[in-house]
């Protein structure tokens, strides 16, 4: 039954995104979107991607803040990979969060600043560290952006639920920091958890290293200031997603000030928190969009086309990402599956053959050692006195 529920849990919810993202659509109507968006224009949207790739490397130097063991393009590009997945693929978040493990040990040779191996006790570590300083980061984004929401009309129906959400989302934190540090047989599910989603010789190396994971897991938190370097770079990239909405809603046509495009990314990021098993937020992110622009006097058809400028923005950086990604795997299970040289099959198969023939050599040895001792007892046997 659970295994059932897996397995039809995301195509419901999918089915369920799909519906309501077409109900947003069809009401607020396509062609008075599509003149919304011809506002925007080419140069409007590259300009939005730009920004988004400005947040990525941000996301990358506070990825780096808390765990400075593993270089800075590898993690910016395991973070991009992350999202990515999450973003153009038919997963939720967790789904994102796998790839994002495989996504830090990928290359040639992975390895840390001081040259050491990375394996997956190393990557997984590394990505919880990252996602519970992102948390933080989010938690104190939201409750700013509430502040922001608190006097418009109609604001309370959000801010009441988001309070509450933000006790639940706190106290969750705050336990799963305490597994980190203390879990014990909780890190080792953990362990199995993400085992069960990957390669069963990555699956093997991960579940028998859980000590190796639990040491490398209270190495990064023995210094909580680089963890609160990272929540707080965090929170300057979500304070930056809120500045490129303000850009989109400015090239929409939308005028409104920083601190409303603040609380509108702020609550829409809440909801779609709440909403992470929803693959890619389809429909989510619509519905938000449009009901936090009706308390700030937006219309229906510019909260969508923002929420569709997002998207396009998402998978045009998305889609080469994985394909790089694609290319640097498939390089690597290339150089691993390259046949033997010919020059070093010959030199295998002759020390294969010396080693054969001075085993055999030993063996006839010992055989012929063995007759001869028993051609002399036999001839001892013969030759001594029979005593009855």
């Amino acid at each position: 039954m659970t295994k059932t529920l897996k397995k039809t849990l995301p195509i419901i919810l999918s089915l369920l995104g799909v519906a309501l993202f077409t109900f947003i659509a069809a009401k607020a109507g396509i062609h008075p979107v599509m003149e919304a968006l011809g506002k925007v224009g080419v140069g409007g949207f590259f300009l939005l991607v730009l920004v988004q790739i400005v947040i990525d490397i941000g996301l990358g130097i506070a990825w780096k803040s808390s765990v400075p063991q593993i270089g800075f393009l590898r993690l910016t590009a395991a973070r991009l990979v992350r999202d990515a997945a999450g973003a153009c693929l038919p997963f939720s978040q967790l789904g994102g969060m796998v790839l994002g493990v495989r996504a830090t040990l990928a290359g040639r040779s992975a390895q840390a600043v001081d040259g050491e191996d990375l394996h997956w006790p190393e990557g997984v570590a590394a990505n919880l560290v990252d996602i519970t300083t992102e948390v933080l980061g989010q938690i104190a984004f939201i409750l700013v952006a509430i502040l922001c929401l608190v006097g418009h009309q109609g604001a309370a129906r959000f801010i009441w639920p988001l309070m509450g959400g933000m006790v639940l989302l706190s106290l969750g934190i705050a336990g799963f920091i305490w597994t980190q540090h203390r879990g014990g047989s909780m890190v080792r599910k953990a362990a199995m958890f993400f085992g069960r989603h990957i390669a069963a010789d990555w699956r093997e190396s991960l579940i028998g290293n859980t000590e190796i994971f639990q040491a490398r897991l209270e190495s990064l938190w023995s210094r909580p200031d680089r963890i609160m370097m990272g929540a707080l770079s965090h929170f300057v990239c979500w304070v930056g997603g809120a500045a490129a909405t303000w850009i989109a809603l400015t090239l929409l046509g939308a005028h409104v000030g920083f601190l409303s495009a603040l609380a509108i990314e702020g609550v829409v990021c809440g909801i779609m928190s709440a909403g992470f098993l929803v693959p890619a937020a389809l429909g989510v992110q619509e519905a938000a969009y449009v009901a936090l622009g009706l308390i700030f006097g937006i219309d229906s058809q510019i909260s969508l086309s923002l929420s569709l400028l997002r998207r396009g923005r998402d998978i045009l950086i998305g889609i080469p990402v994985l394909l790089g990604w694609q290319l640097v795997e498939m390089s690597r299970l290339r150089k691993q599956s390259a046949p033997v040289p010919p020059r070093e099959k010959t030199v295998t198969s002759v020390l294969k053959k010396t080693k054969t023939s001075v085993m055999s050599g030993s063996v006839k040895k010992d055989v012929s050692a063995n007759r001869d001792t028993e051609d002399k007892d036999d001839a001892a046997f013969a030759t001594a006195p029979r005593v009855l």
